[in-house]
């Protein structure tokens, strides 16, 4: 960092030498793990490059339907682009999904029936997905479970690793279950993201004993951090959000969901209605962001790692656990910072809104937010309202009060938000 960088953080940030000592330091640590990121954003780049040209993709296709949509090329095309990004059957891409878990719920509901079981294989799904699931008070309100879904769960070992010996007792023993559902990202759990080698292993694992089952990922903050997506290595349905990696900051809203033709279909009737699916939806002339988005997220989604592997070393530094730490092999742009304290978390969050480059004056406080148990603070100052690719930070208000920080559309940002936020921790004004 130059001398001048330096100088206007300390006047116009208030940030203290001290930070800016630990961020020395980090950086230095840091250089060596970020050569390696960028081998893995050119691959990327090159793969979505190459669909989208083997598609031939022209300016026609940056269409603006109206009404029921039918015939829009650009929307059916862009289809096409993540299939082959994706390496499989179909892909349905819509702005219509409001956000991830809507994308998830599709695939879900879609694809299991009355008397279906559906096995979490990594403990508990992220909060968003009980009450669509049924395993919490609003289960009565249109969930699986309402529709006769059963559920049940598989928790990991005491060493934080998937339990195969479990996996195969349960579904050799329950002929029942239809779907495993595997969360790739850590969520509001304190794991690692699971590796795309370790989904491999499960959806082998799974498909021995039964290669009927449909292996479902939740693939959101995983695109483009490794060469390899779940689809790549058997995954028969993935799923996730337009407004964290594979969006590219660009794509103002919408979801995904990709994989064998008949189980996309299937969950095309649940985004609109049995008989129309994906043939009908107007696009409203977001086309462009879509396609633009797409086109620059293998960067996008880099510059948001490198930011979580800087975060990672320098809460470290300055006396924080955090997982997964700065070193570690990742599968996803999340990093959790534990601080066992309510009210450094609460400033922790803070300082990453006053970083923002919109709404960086508002005060985030922790909040009562629909789909969630316990009370939830995020900072999320960001161009498009929600998106995770953007730098932005949540926690629930729980013990031992870990937040959870993801995104940033440049590194430089990405940085200059922790080193806020860090300042706010440990300083006494509140």
């Amino acid at each position: 960092m130059i001398k001048e960088t330096k100088e206007f953080l300390i006047e116009k940030y208030n940030i203290t030498e001290n930070v800016l000592d630990i961020y020395d330091k980090a950086i230095e640590d840091v250089s060596d793990v970020f050569k390696e990121l960028d081998s893995i954003r050119e691959f990327n780049q090159l793969k979505v490059l190459n669909a989208l040209q083997a598609e031939m993709i022209a300016e026609s296709h940056f269409t603006n339907s109206t009404g029921y949509g039918y015939g829009d090329i650009g929307r059916d095309a862009l289809d096409k682009v993540y299939a082959r990004i994706f390496n499989c059957e179909s892909a349905l891409v819509r702005p219509h999904f409001v956000n991830g878990t809507h994308a998830i719920g599709a695939a879900l509901f879609g694809n299991l029936r009355p008397g279906d079981t559906m096995l979490s294989v990594c403990g508990s799904p992220y909060d968003t997905l009980h009450s669509i699931i049924g395993i919490d008070n609003n289960s009565g309100i249109g969930s699986l479970a309402e529709f006769g879904v059963l559920y049940k769960q598989i928790d990991f070992t005491e060493s934080n690793e998937i339990d195969f010996d479990k996996i195969e007792n349960v579904i050799k023993n329950d002929s029942s279950i239809k779907l495993v559902h595997i969360q790739r990202s850590t969520g509001y759990g304190w794991r690692k993201s699971l590796y795309i080698s370790e989904i491999e292993k499960i959806i082998r694992t799974v498909k021995q004993i039964n290669p009927e089952i449909i292996c479902f990922v939740d693939n959101c903050y995983g695109e483009f951090i490794d060469t390899k997506e779940p689809t790549d290595v058997g995954a028969d349905l993935i799923a996730g959000s337009l407004i964290k990696n594979i969006g590219g900051g660009i794509a103002p809203t919408g979801g995904y969901i990709a994989g064998k033709h008949k189980y996309v279909e299937q969950a095309s009737y649940r985004l609109t209605i049995p008989g129309i699916g994906g043939e009908c939806g107007s696009t409203f002339g977001v086309m462009r962001s879509l396609y633009q988005g797409l086109f620059l997220a293998p960067h996008i989604s880099m510059e948001a790692l490198k930011g979580a592997i800087l975060c990672a070393r320098i809460m470290e530094i300055a006396g924080f656990e955090v997982l997964p730490k700065y070193n570690d092999k990742r599968s996803d742009i999340i990093q959790a910072i534990k601080f066992n304290d309510k009210e450094k978390l609460i400033q922790f969050c803070k300082g990453i809104q006053h970083g923002s480059p919109i709404d960086s004056f508002a005060e985030c406080e922790p909040w009562d937010m629909p789909g969630y148990s316990d009370q939830v603070i995020m900072a999320a100052g960001a161009f498009i309202q929600g998106s995770s690719i953007e730098l932005s930070a949540d926690a629930p208000i729980r013990e031992p009060y870990i937040a959870y920080l993801q995104g940033g559309l440049t590194f430089d940002h990405a940085k200059i938000g922790i080193l806020i936020a860090l300042s706010k921790v440990l300083s006494d004004k509140k």
